[in-house]
C-alpha cells in the first residue's frame, strides 16, 4: 500500500504557506528557541482550542517570515519534499495581512513562492484573509487583488466563528469574475450553516475542510448537487478535534453522498503530518482502498488549474496504478 500511495501523482490543495514552514529550518536557525520535537508535532497531542493553535502557528512562523527570500527559502524546501512524495500540484495560500507586518508587496511574496517551484511541480499561489479584514486597512490591497496576474485566487480563512463582512460576496464575485478562483474555509469550527452560506452567498465551489457538512443532510446534498469541493484535512481535523479520532472522519461518507473530496496537510508546521501519511490513515484507520484512494488522487487532478491533457494524463496514470492493485 505505501508503495501504491508513492507512486500515485498526488495534488495538495488546501495549504497555508506559513503553517508548512518546514520546522527543521526553524530549529536550524534558533535550536535553543525551537527544539527538535516540541510536545504539539507529536501525533498525539490534541490543541486544546484553535486560538491555541493559531496562537502556536504565529509564534513559529511569524520570526521566520519576514521577507520575500524567506517565503523563498521556506517554499524551495517545503516543494522539495513534495517532489520526494511525487506531489505533482500545489496551491498554497500565503496571509495576505503579512503584506503590512513586513512592508512586502503581495506579488513580490508571489513571486518568491512561484520561483521556489522545480521541475515537475506546478504551484498556485492564493491570498488568504480574515472574514474581518475587508472592513480593515486591507482594503485598498483586496480591491486591486483581480489586477494581480500572478494570483490564482483567493481565500477566506482564520476563526471560522467570525462574521463574514457585508461586501465579501461582491468583491468574490468581481474576483471570480477576473478569472480568480474563491475558496472559503467552513465546516471546521463552526457547523453546516456555513457551509452553506460560503455555497449560496459567497458563490464558492471551494470548501476548505467542508466536514462538518455532515451534520446536516440537506446541505451534503447541497454540496453534491452544486459540484461543490471539500478540500479536506484529515490529520489536521483529528489535531483540532473538529472529530474525535479518525475512525469517526467523515470523509467517506461524504464521499459516498457525491460531495467531491481533496486531501491536504493545511499546515503541517503544526501537525507534522505530510500527503503520504494522509493517504496512509485513510487506508490504515478508515479502510479506504486502492481504488477509493485513486478516486481522491482523481479529485485534486479534476480541480486543479492545469491543462486538460496534463489532466487526462494524471487521471489515466492513477488508473493505470488502481488497475494493477
Amino acid at each position: 500500500m505505501l508503495d501504491f500511495i508513492q507512486a500515485l501523482p498526488k495534488t495538495e490543495t488546501h495549504l497555508h504557506v506559513e503553517g508548512a514552514l518546514p520546522y527543521h529550518l526553524l530549529h536550524r536557525w534558533r535550536p535553543q528557541d525551537y527544539p527538535e520535537h516540541p510536545p504539539y508535532r507529536a501525533r498525539a497531542y490534541r490543541y486544546p482550542s484553535f486560538p491555541d493553535f493559531e496562537n502556536t502557528l504565529l509564534s513559529q512562523a511569524l520570526p521566520w517570515f519576514t521577507s520575500a527570500d524567506r517565503y523563498h527559502e521556506a517554499c524551495r524546501e517545503l516543494f522539495a519534499g513534495h517532489v520526494r512524495q511525487h506531489v505533482r500540484y500545489v496551491e498554497t495560500s500565503f496571509h495576505l495581512p503579512v503584506t503590512k507586518f513586513i512592508n512586502t508587496p503581495g506579488p513580490e511574496i508571489i513571486a518568491a513562492i512561484r520561483a521556489a517551484a522545480p521541475a515537475g511541480l506546478e504551484v498556485r499561489v492564493f491570498a488568504g484573509m480574515l472574514r474581518s479584514d475587508i472592513t480593515g486597512d486591507l482594503r485598498p490591497v483586496i480591491d486591486q487583488l483581480h489586477t494581480w496576474d500572478d494570483l490564482a485566487g483567493v481565500d477566506l480563512h482564520g476563526y471560522e466563528q467570525m462574521r463574514t463582512e457585508t461586501g465579501t460576496a461582491a468583491i468574490w464575485a468581481r474576483l471570480r469574475a477576473a478569472g480568480k478562483v474563491t475558496k472559503c474555509h467552513a465546516g471546521e469550527f463552526d457547523g453546516p450553516a456555513r457551509v452553506r452560506e460560503a455555497i449560496e452567498e459567497l458563490g464558492v465551489d471551494r470548501i476548505q475542510h467542508g466536514v462538518r457538512a455532515i451534520e446536516d443532510p440537506a446541505v451534503v446534498r447541497l454540496a453534491a448537487e452544486r459540484g461543490v469541493t471539500f478540500d479536506v484535512c484529515p490529520l489536521s481535523n483529528v489535531g483540532l478535534r473538529v472529530v474525535p479520532s479518525m475512525a469517526e472522519h467523515p470523509i467517506r461518507r461524504l464521499m459516498e453522498a457525491g460531495v467531491r473530496c481533496t486531501v491536504s496537510t493545511d499546515d503541517p508546521l503544526c501537525f507534522a503530518n505530510t500527503i503520504t501519511e494522509e493517504y496512509t490513515v485513510l487506508a490504515a484507520e478508515l479502510g479506504f482502498t486502492p481504488a477509493e484512494l485513486g478516486r481522491v488522487a482523481k479529485n485534486g487532478w479534476a480541480v486543479a488549474s492545469v491543462a486538460a491533457d496534463v489532466r487526462r494524463a494524471m487521471t489515466a496514470e492513477i488508473d493505470r496504478l488502481v488497475g494493477g492493485n
